[in-house]
């Protein structure tokens, strides 16, 4: 009896771009942990590693009707994720820089400024904000400025990838930022300049 030979790549992206979930299983059981491997190696990073995988095949599944014009499926999932991973390592690079260059523009603040941040006043006006988000975001806030932990010592205590955790202090900086606002713009600028020197 001679045995059926396994999908090849090709066949499976033709079955794929049918709406075939179960060739997408077998394409990502197939090639996933190469890809994986293939992203690691450049992010330096399991969790971004992992996060670009996923991200890739859930585009690849969103997109199937676009398959059929691929000529070397192989070639396309590495290309898709090399892609995908020099656009995660670009923004890396852009938000790093930004931060650099706050940091460099700012004066440090003088101990009248760092003592009205502490006030009971300004602090409830924080937890105001903090308490309309969501129990990540405010995990990761207090694990930052609460405890002082670095950005990878809060993706290793949550589990989520650095760059997920650099997101969510930006967004909850910005979210605090537009809190303090509508009590009074000065409130939310020294906010700003005060947690751009001590969230890095």
């Amino acid at each position: 009896m001679v045995k059926k030979s396994p999908d090849t790549a090709r066949d499976l992206i033709s079955q794929i771009a049918a709406g075939n979930e179960s060739a997408f299983k077998t394409l990502f059981n197939n090639y996933s942990k190469r890809l994986f491997s293939f992203a690691l190696a450049m992010t330096k990073s399991s969790a971004d590693a992992e996060e670009i995988i996923q991200e890739c095949f859930t585009r690849l599944w969103i997109q199937r009707n676009q398959l059929p014009a691929i000529d070397s499926p192989e070639a396309y999932l590495y290309r898709m994720v090399r892609n995908r991973t020099l656009d995660h390592l670009r923004k890396i690079s852009r938000e790093q820089k930004m931060i650099n260059q706050v940091w460099t523009n700012l004066s440090q603040p003088d101990r009248s400024l760092e003592e009205f941040i502490l006030t009971r006043e300004y602090q409830q006006l924080i937890d105001q904000a903090l308490s309309q988000l969501p129990l990540q975001k405010q995990q990761v806030y207090r694990l930052s400025r609460e405890q002082e932990h670095s950005h990878e010592e809060i993706a290793a205590i949550t589990g989520l990838s650095k760059s997920r955790v650099n997101n969510i202090i930006t967004e909850t900086l910005k979210f605090i930022k537009a809190h303090l606002d509508k009590h009074s713009g000065e409130l939310g600028m020294i906010f700003w300049i005060y947690a751009w020197n001590h969230f890095r």
